[in-house]
């Protein structure tokens, strides 16, 4: 190996926002790494302040264009925490119905068209286009189906309109409900053809210990939408104590926090889930993790991917027994949230704080308000999973390159490439600090 060694990735490409690679490595001596987040900070709690806490969730829904369906389960939790409104067990089973939804139509993103062009080792997507067809049919017909199953559930994936604090504006019809079955029995087989596909890949070996966290929760149910936060390291607490947890920290190179626990830092995600909760998941799934090899507690990082296809199986088949159980029960209409015409449904108004935590696809996502006695929002903070990762992801990165430091340039900068793209990071959400100097 030469005795100098830069690596400068500008705009890493394949990961939603814009973040840089640096490494410099003098003599065998690791000088230089980083995961450099260079995005303007986009300000979405100074939003919040002084609107009344019931367009949060329409607000926050904006931070991101891939996972807006999560940031407004999770505003919601928290407005509703805060206004001390307790949903009805149906309006309980179409957001965990809408979270499957989220996870699957985000983690069938990156699976195909971020992860797998590493796999076939080309550039992007557009190569397999020619050479592997199929599989591209294969991740749009998937990718299609679940933005059908958000239209039907919520209006649209972007930016949901129907779900709201204190239940849904639309509720959805029995043809709907049936039409939603018969595109998830239809995305069933897709998921089948997915485990069957990722398990002939080889994902590189490499591991390094971490703490993992996650929802965890004393039911039999694998934790999406409630829980407490927990760790691998044996720790949970209520969700109210999550700035115990998140011990947010800056780097003077990076426009977006950075967290840490227990340890130097922790991880979220489908991979954290999946080590926390693996026994809860749906039989199918756990059989698909069989078929992976995919095995708690995994602590390869790469294989992040394949917790994501084993979480594809278990959000179908979850939402198949939803959709089954809404339909032998039937839908109560009278639950519809319509304020400005059915009395009945006018939501309280008053002083207030509160704390939504939901498992999104890239991990624990924190919205935590407080209000004033005419339900106007005072403070608001949002803790994003990208920002939970950023430092476990550099740490993995200073460890990867002491296993490949004698590789050529080109196979560091993959590895490392490949590496970050597996945590499936979501930057432009993570940015929230500011610098400014005063003369």
């Amino acid at each position: 190996m030469s005795k100098y060694v830069s690596i400068n990735v500008n705009y890493l490409t394949r990961v939603e926002g814009h973040g840089n690679i640096k490494v410099e490595i003098k003599d065998g001596k690791v000088e230089i790494c980083r995961l450099e987040i260079v995005e303007s900070p986009r300000f979405f709690e100074a939003f919040l302040r002084g609107r009344s806490i019931y367009e949060a969730p329409h607000i926050t829904s904006r931070i991101c264009g891939i996972c807006s369906c999560g940031h407004t389960l999770a505003s919601i939790q928290a407005a509703e925490n805060a206004l001390g409104i307790n949903p009805t067990e149906q309006t309980t089973l179409l957001r965990k119905l809408l979270l499957h939804y989220e996870l699957l139509d985000s983690h069938i993103l990156h699976i195909y068209f971020l992860v797998a062009p590493d796999l076939f080792k080309v550039a992007s997507f557009v190569p397999l286009i020619k050479t592997h067809p199929n599989i591209v049919r294969y991740a749009l017909k998937m990718k299609r189906l679940c933005n059908e199953l958000c239209d039907i559930l919520v209006g649209r994936h972007v930016h949901p309109i129907s779900a709201v604090v204190g239940g849904f504006t639309k509720l959805p019809t029995i043809s709907e409900l049936e039409d939603m079955y018969r595109k998830l029995i239809e995305l069933r087989k897709y998921t089948e053809i997915t485990v069957e596909l990722f398990s002939k890949f080889n994902f590189p070996e490499f591991e390094r210990d971490t703490e993992y966290v996650a929802l965890v929760n004393d039911e039999d149910e694998y934790p999406l939408l409630y829980g407490d936060i927990g760790s691998t390291d044996g720790y949970r607490v209520d969700k109210h104590e999550y700035k115990n947890v998140t011990n947010e920290f800056i780097v003077s190179y990076s426009t977006a926090k950075r967290t840490k626990w227990h340890r130097e830092s922790y991880a979220v995600g489908a991979l954290a889930r999946f080590n926390l909760n693996h026994k809860k998941l749906h039989s199918k799934a756990s059989e698909a993790a069989v078929t992976l090899n995919l095995k708690p507690k995994c602590i390869n990082p790469y294989l992040n991917t394949l917790a994501q296809v084993v979480e594809c199986v278990h959000c179908t088949e979850d939402a198949i027994k939803i959709i089954e159980l809404l339909m032998q029960r039937g839908i109560n209409y009278d639950e519809v949230i319509v304020p400005d015409i059915n009395e009945k449904n006018i939501l309280p108004v008053r002083a207030g704080e509160g704390v939504g935590v939901v498992e999104v696809p890239r991990g624990l996502l924190i919205h935590h308000y407080e209000c004033d006695e005419k339900g106007i929002v005072i403070n608001a903070n949002c803790v994003i999973p990208t920002n939970q990762n950023l430092h476990n992801i550099e740490l993995d990165m200073l460890k990867l390159l002491s296993e490949i430091i004698n590789q050529s340039t080109d196979d560091i900068t993959f590895s490392l490439e490949m590496l970050v793209r597996a945590y499936d990071p979501c930057i432009s959400c993570s940015v929230h600090k500011l610098e400014f100097k005063v003369k």
